[in-house]
C-alpha cells in the first residue's frame, strides 16, 4: 500500500535536512584540503572574512578550492543521478554510466571535439553529448529483442561496449601529436583541477534543470521498477517516460564528462548505498542521490589532492579503487540468486 503523500513529503524534508548536514562538513574538509595539508581555522577566516586572513590563502579558497569543490558537487549529484535512472529502467543494481559505456561514448565526442578546436561549451558538451547517444543507441541495438532485465546480456554488452569505446580513445590519443596529449591522458582518468568559477556556473545552469526533470519523473521511476505490464495499467506514458530519463541522464552524464572526463562506478556506489539505507523510494532517492553523490566525490577528491606526498592524482583513481570491488561483490551476489 503506497503511503500518504504527507508522510512521504515529511519522510523527505527530514532525509533531505539530515544529507544536506552532512554535506556541509563535506564540503568543508574539501576547502581545506590542499598541497599544504589541512588547515580548517586559516580556511575558516578566510570564508568568513574574521581574523587576519592571508591575501594569498584567501584567493587560494575562493579562486581554486571553492570552485572545485562545487564542480566536484555537480559531478558527484549528476553521476549518482545517472546510476539510479539506468538501474531504475533496467531493473538492474549493477547498471551505472560508466559500466555501460555511457560515459566512454561521451568520452570519445568530447577528445573529438577537443582536437576539432571546440570551445567547452557548447561545442565539446554537445559532441559528448552526440557520443552518448550514440553508445546508448549501440547498447538498445545490441541488446533488441532481449529481455532487458537479464543481467548477462546487459552487463555483457555494456562491457563490450565499453571496451570498444576504450580502444577508439586510445586510437584518438595515440594519433594526437601536440601538447595537448598529456592533458587529454590526464582528463581520461577523472580530473577536477581544470574547475574555474565561470565553468562552474555554465555546468549548474545545465544539470540543475535535469535534477528538478528527474524529480518530478521519480514516482514514474518507481512504477516501471514494478514491471512495464504493471506501470502500463496505472496509466503513465511507458514510452515518454523511458526516452525523457534516457535523453536526460545522457545529457547530464556527457555535460561532466566534457569537463572532467571519465570518473567510474559513483553511479553504482552511492545509489546502492542510499537504496539499503533509505529504500527503494524513487522520491527519496532523488534528492538523497544529489546530495549524497555530492560528498561522496568531495570526499574522494579530498583524498586524491591529500594522499600523494607531491602533486595529486585523478579522483577516478579513487573512485575505481572504492567502486570496482563494489561491482564485484554485487555481481557475484546476484549470480548466487
Amino acid at each position: 500500500m503506497k503511503p500518504p503523500v504527507p508522510f512521504v513529503w515529511k519522510r523527505l524534508l527530514t532525509i533531505t535536512c539530515l544529507l544536506f548536514c552532512l554535506l556541509l562538513p563535506a564540503l568543508f574538509l574539501g576547502l581545506c584540503a590542499g598541497s599544504s595539508g589541512i588547515q580548517f581555522m586559516a580556511v575558516y577566516d578566510a570564508l568568513t572574512g574574521s581574523g587576519n586572513t592571508d591575501s594569498i590563502l584567501h584567493d587560494i579558497v575562493w579562486r581554486i578550492r571553492f570552485p572545485r569543490v562545487m564542480l566536484a558537487l555537480l559531478v558527484g549529484s549528476t553521476l549518482s543521478l545517472g546510476g539510479l535512472v539506468f538501474q531504475a529502467l533496467l531493473r538492474n543494481p549493477l547498471a551505472e554510466p560508466y559500466i555501460l559505456g555511457i560515459s566512454g561514448g561521451s568520452a570519445i565526442g568530447a577528445i573529438i571535439g577537443i582536437l576539432a578546436g571546440l570551445s567547452r561549451f557548447p561545442g565539446v558538451s554537445l559532441a559528448a553529448f552526440a557520443g552518448s547517444i550514440s553508445t546508448l543507441l549501440v547498447i538498445l541495438f545490441v541488446t533488441s529483442g532481449q529481455s532487458m532485465i537479464k543481467k548477462d546480456i546487459l552487463l555483457l554488452s555494456g562491457v563490450m561496449v565499453n571496451a570498444f569505446c576504450s580502444a577508439v580513445i586510445m586510437f584518438l590519443v595515440s594519433i594526437t601529436q601536440d601538447a595537448r596529449l598529456h592533458s587529454i591522458i590526464f582528463w581520461l582518468m577523472g580530473d577536477l583541477s581544470m574547475s574555474e568559477t565561470g565553468q562552474v556556473w555554465i555546468l549548474l545552469l545545465m544539470l540543475f534543470p535535469c535534477f528538478i526533470l528527474l524529480f518530478l519523473l521519480s514516482h514514474s521511476m518507481n512504477l516501471l521498477l514494478l514491471g512495464r505490464e504493471i506501470a502500463q495499467t496505472t496509466g503513465i506514458n511507458i514510452k515518454g517516460v523511458t526516452l525523457a530519463l534516457l535523453i536526460t541522464t545522457s545529457f547530464m552524464v556527457s555535460a561532466t564528462v566534457s569537463y572532467c572526463g571519465l570518473i567510474g562506478f559513483v553511479g553504482l556506489v552511492v545509489p546502492h548505498f542510499l537504496r539499503l539505507l533509505l529504500g527503494p523510494d524513487h522520491r527519496i532517492l532523488v534528492p538523497a542521490c544529489v546530495l549524497g553523490g555530492g560528498a561522496y566525490l568531495v570526499l574522494c577528491d579530498m583524498m586524491a589532492r591529500v594522499l600523494p606526498e607531491q602533486g595529486e592524482m585523478p579522483v577516478g583513481i579513487i573512485t575505481a579503487m572504492v567502486g570496482a570491488p563494489l561491482f564485484i561483490y554485487l555481481l557475484k551476489r546476484s549470480k548466487s540468486r
